[in-house]
């Protein structure tokens, strides 16, 4: 089960469960739109692979025990331990590294 961390990762803007900005990886490293776009280049900085739109945790339990208030999202923030240059020089690298050797 997905955390659903409650930042991002970069610029630790809150992201609220039902946030349409929250992108994650397979890692669910997690990290805004915004962040994805203009600093990492849809690279992730902590394992290399790409990022997709975070699902939404429902918030009404349309199947019994199943939703937000059952599941809660997690309270701990996590941020990344790189620079914004450092996070920017890998992204820039890590693009033209062909997919399958990423």
């Amino acid at each position: 089960m997905l955390e659903i961390r409650p930042n991002c990762e970069c610029c630790d803007k809150d992201l609220l469960p039902d946030s349409t900005e929250a992108m994650i990886c397979t890692y669910e490293c997690t990290f805004c739109k915004k962040c994805v776009d203009e600093v990492l280049e849809n690279v992730c900085p902590n394992c290399g692979g790409g990022f997709s739109p975070r699902p939404i945790r429902p918030s009404t339990a349309r199947r019994s025990g199943l939703s937000v208030n059952h599941q809660p999202p997690s309270t701990q923030r996590v941020n990344t331990k790189y620079s914004l240059v450092e996070l920017k020089e890998f992204s820039a690298t890590a693009k033209h590294i062909s997919p399958e050797n990423r």
